[in-house]
Formats: C-alpha cells, sequence, structure tokens
C-alpha cells in the first residue's frame, strides 16, 4: 500500500474549522509525515487529482455548482468527513432557509439574475452519503487529531455520544443553570467543546449542535424561567446550526 492521501475541501464557510487544522501546527508536521495532503488550498496553491483516501469537507451547500462539486468528490473519496457547523447543519447561513432567498437577492443585488443560489444552505449530508461527522463552531482539534489517526490506523474514530451537561459532570463545573440562573443550551446540546463556556460561567450557545436525543421541550420552559422572552429563546437556537435545533424544536 502507498501513502494515504488527505484532501481538505472548502464550500460556504467561514474557513474557521481548516484553520483549526492548521493551528495544530507540531501535530501536522507529524501528520503530514504520515500522509500526502494531495488537496488544501488554505494551505497550499497545489492540487492533485484524485481518488483520495480521506476528504475533509468544510462548509454547506448553496449553490447548484456546489451540488455537482460535491458529488464528485465523494465519488473520489474513499471517507468523506464533514468538519464544522457548516458542513454538519447549514450553519449560519442556513438563516436563509426560513425566508424568501429572492427577496434577499432583490434587495441586495443589482442584478439579481446574475446569482445563481439554491433556496437553502444544506449540510454535505443532504446530498451525498457522509462518513463521519465532527460538529462544532469551530470542530474541537482533540476530537479532529484523534479522527484522522483513527483512520490512518484503521480503527473508528471516537466521537461523542453524550451533551455537554455530561461533560460538566465530567470536569467537576457546577452547573450555572441551576447555582447562577444562567440560561445554557448545555442539556440538549451535543458534547466535544469539553463544556468550554460554563467552566468560564457563561451558558452553552449550542455550537456542537443538537444532542443525539435532545429534550428541547422539557428545556425551554427553564429557559424563560431563567429570564429569556419567547424572542430571546428564537435568538438563543438560531446560531450555528439554526437548521437541526429548529428540526428538533418542530419535531416535538
Amino acid at each position: 500500500m502507498g501513502t494515504p492521501t488527505l484532501a481538505v475541501w472548502k464550500f460556504a464557510s467561514c474557513d474557521g474549522c481548516q484553520l483549526t487544522l492548521l493551528d495544530c501546527e507540531d501535530e501536522l508536521l507529524t501528520l503530514a509525515g504520515q500522509v500526502q495532503i494531495t488537496t488544501f488550498l488554505e494551505a497550499s496553491s497545489a492540487v492533485m487529482s484524485g481518488p483520495y483516501d480521506v476528504s475533509l469537507v468544510e462548509g454547506s451547500i448553496t449553490t447548484p455548482a456546489d451540488e455537482r462539486r460535491i458529488r464528485e468528490i465523494r465519488e473520489q473519496s474513499a471517507t468523506l468527513v464533514t468538519i464544522g457547523a457548516c458542513a454538519t447543519a447549514g450553519g449560519i447561513q442556513a438563516l436563509r432557509n426560513f425566508g424568501d432567498v429572492a427577496e434577499f437577492t432583490s434587495v441586495v443585488y443589482a442584478h439579481p439574475d446574475y446569482i445563481d443560489t439554491l433556496a437553502t444552505s444544506t449540510a454535505p449530508a443532504e446530498h451525498v452519503t457522509v462518513d463521519y461527522q465532527l460538529q462544532g463552531c469551530p470542530i474541537d482539534r482533540g476530537q479532529l487529531l484523534d479522527t484522522l489517526a483513527a483512520l490512518l490506523i484503521g480503527r473508528k474514530p471516537r466521537l461523542p455520544a453524550k451533551t455537554v451537561c455530561t461533560e460538566c459532570k465530567l470536569r467537576g463545573v457546577t452547573c450555572v443553570v441551576v447555582a447562577e440562573g444562567i440560561p445554557c443550551l448545555g442539556p440538549v446540546t451535543h458534547a466535544g467543546c469539553g463544556a468550554l463556556c460554563p467552566t468560564y460561567h457563561r451558558g452553552c450557545y449550542g455550537c456542537f449542535g443538537p444532542a443525539a436525543t435532545p429534550n428541547t421541550s422539557a428545556l425551554v420552559p427553564v429557559l424563560r424561567r431563567d429570564g429569556l422572552s419567547n424572542d430571546d429563546v428564537e435568538r438563543v437556537f438560531s446560531t450555528f446550526n439554526v437548521a437541526h435545533f429548529s428540526t428538533e424544536r418542530n419535531d416535538r
């Protein structure tokens, strides 16, 4: 067998999850010695054709060209991993899913007929089969490195299914809801951040998206009890993972 190949792809996003990989620095040098990075435009203008052993995909699908390109990448990739809220839930740009894109373009652009866009912003998983998803805005570097290491040695990545609340308990962090009355999405949010915000006495913002079985209908009354109005509750869910959180709330 030859050296495994790794490709990193960008769709509609802020590049923050790709930067998480670049920020690995020393670990990235080790990784580069174990794989052949064939395409990673955030780091190099060099582009090599596939097939690829592993593709990391950042960003949401927002144009017809995106739809075509993600299918081409899927066909060329043995394993496809989506990274970040944009690639797993459509990102903050999925706010467009609840409005009229034709109206938006008519207001913003002098020639809206030049704009070739989809009415929605969706995750690649809505268009192709995805093997693994790393959630977060941005992703967690430890989770990213563990996933890449797992794929290199042929084992299944360890991706947590617990909630941020569980991470708080494991770290011995006092519950900000119970102790301080701070609104927090930890009970319904997927683990992965290490309970970063509650550790510093801030409520969870839901960066890692909804947990596998989020009980949002039970959390909303708690958020209202802690001082949020109905509009505030809508806003707290309408951030990085607005599309997935809205789906979970509408299902209940």
